[in-house]
């Protein structure tokens, strides 16, 4: 069974290396180790041991607490339990989202503008959110 700690480090994982524009191939080349092996890291199927963990922060150009960004210990024991859409405030975002390439493509988009059309876009995109 996927430990939901191991399957948030695989999905940091795979966010960054897309962000880059980096293959698996790439990154198992970079790193010393087989294109599969990256698969199943980024599954969580596999845990990351911290000596290749610290090489994939290398690799990647990101420090290692990169990878447990946005898992505060109340995180922990909220994946280690269940998740209840309902008693958040703020509307739950499926940790999927942000591994799929129309979403990687977007922030890209986002960043590759000047400040001023990017604060734009993004009162658009709130006032359309609170339209729907």
């Amino acid at each position: 069974m996927v430990h939901p700690i191991d399957l948030h480090v695989g999905q940091r994982l795979r966010q960054r290396r897309c962000l880059l524009g980096m293959t698996q191939q790439k990154l198992a080349e970079a790193v010393g180790i087989k294109f599969q092996q990256i698969q199943k890291y980024e599954s969580g199927a596999n845990r990351v041991s911290a000596s290749r963990l610290w090489a994939l922060a290398e690799a990647l150009e990101v420090p290692v607490s990169h990878f447990f960004e946005g898992l505060s210990r109340q995180d922990q024991e909220a994946l280690v339990h269940t998740h209840h859409d309902d008693e958040e405030d703020r509307p739950y975002i499926a940790p999927e989202v942000f591994s799929s390439k129309e979403t990687i493509d977007l922030v890209r988009a986002y960043y590759n503008l000047k400040e001023g059309p990017r604060r734009r876009l993004l009162d658009l995109a709130k006032t359309l959110a609170g339209a729907a």
